[in-house]
């Protein structure tokens, strides 16, 4: 038996129209300069338009910073620091992807932290709480806004760094579907087998619980049933509250139990090639789950029967073949590019991406099955 610590933002807020009361608790954190953190694209959807208009009927104090790029560099929290130390906020509103919401929690905490950035990386280096933050994810995928790590790409070293701390925990994660309708179909995809591969990952992780289990299964069926149907139909908001509310679990179930090799394979290629976070993840998700098959066989039939498949008469290992097809069949239905060569990735450098993904032990702990630096490559091998 294990003792297991469930930890996750102080307040979640969920439902159609739930954005409409960050107001509510903009006043409840007493924030009274607020600084609003977003991206160009989401800066001009109708949903922060809306939200706008509540802020200034309240008669809220805030300024926008929206120079936050995807998959932000060191130089993207500092150079929003650098925004926030001009004025005197006392509160910090995330409205975005994963992006948006990792640059918010560093800035957060990096605002009531005197240390300079590079000494927060790692696991536990923070030494205060920050400013009090609310986070609005405007895709359903990362799960950023319950999860206690923040990650940045170190252009320098060409490799992503993770901020780990329960500091950096939102105040409030208000998880609204009506802020993913004007997500693109492409990065609707990608983050949501981005949630996927967080469900999967935390349900054979090793340090899975019954509650993250629980997290897990549901978000696996409701990101099977919906992702399809939210790509095809952007607007459909019944499917985009589905896949909202499974990645918020995935979220949740990742960030207790952790995720492994899918994530830790994946981090030399946003570090190195820039490639976007969940269409790595999905990429390398199948060949991953190959490798995986043999340590938890008895959770590949948890997942197939998450994903409807028909199981009767079906072995152990023809259950995973089973599941590891459908994980094929649906990135392909979802149009994510397959293969490391269709980015022009040369296999040349497969030896220096498995060098770099040995070293993410962070995440390569909580795989169910051990990998050596030879096993790395042949995955890379597998997934050319």
């Amino acid at each position: 038996m294990s003792i297991h610590l469930f930890k996750t933002a102080r307040k979640l807020v969920t439902g159609i129209n739930a954005s409409e009361k960050l107001v509510d608790y903009i006043q409840q954190l007493n924030m009274t300069r607020v600084l609003i953190l977003t991206d160009k694209g989401v800066l001009n959807s109708s949903a922060v338009k809306k939200i706008e208009k509540n802020l200034i009927d309240s008669s809220i104090n805030y300024s926008i910073y929206s120079d936050i790029t995807p998959e932000p560099e060191i130089a993207v929290v500092l150079q929003t620091k650098s925004f926030f130390d001009h004025d005197s906020f006392d509160g910090i509103v995330a409205i975005g992807g994963g992006s948006v919401i990792d640059t918010a929690k560093c800035v957060a905490i990096y605002g009531n932290n005197n240390e300079p950035l590079e000494t927060l990386f790692g696991e536990d280096k923070v030494k205060a709480k920050g400013l009090p933050l609310i986070v609005l994810p405007t895709t359903a995928g990362t799960g950023s806004e319950v999860t206690n790590i923040s990650i940045l790409s170190d252009t320098a070293n060409q490799v992503k760094r993770g901020i780990v701390s329960d500091y950096l925990l939102p105040d409030v994660a208000i998880v609204a579907p009506e802020l993913t309708v004007s997500c693109p179909p492409s990065i609707t995809a990608a983050s949501g087998i981005d949630a996927l591969v967080h469900a999967i990952e935390s349900f054979i992780s090793v340090n899975a619980s019954p509650i993250t289990d629980a997290l897990a299964i549901q978000a696996m069926r409701l990101i099977m049933q919906s992702l399809p149907i939210a790509y095809a139909n952007p607007e459909n908001i019944s499917a985009r509250e589905d896949l909202a509310n499974a990645s918020l679990m995935a979220g949740l179930a990742f960030g207790n139990a952790g995720v492994g090799a899918v994530h830790a394979l994946a981090y030399p290629l946003g570090g190195r090639f820039h490639m976007a976070h969940g269409v790595s993840n999905a990429l390398l998700l199948p060949y991953v789950m190959e490798f995986n098959k043999i340590a938890c066989l008895d959770k590949f039939k948890v997942i197939a029967q998450c994903f409807d498949e028909p199981i009767d008469n079906c072995n152990s290992v023809q259950i995973a073949d089973k599941v590891i097809k459908r994980l094929h069949l649906l990135c392909e239905m979802v149009n994510i590019p397959t293969g490391l060569e269709s980015f022009g990735i040369s296999k040349d450098v497969i030896p220096e991406l498995a060098a770099e993904a040995i070293k993410v032990e962070r995440l390569l702990r909580n795989n169910p099955r051990k990998l050596n630096l030879k096993e790395i490559e042949q995955i890379y091998q597998a997934a050319y």
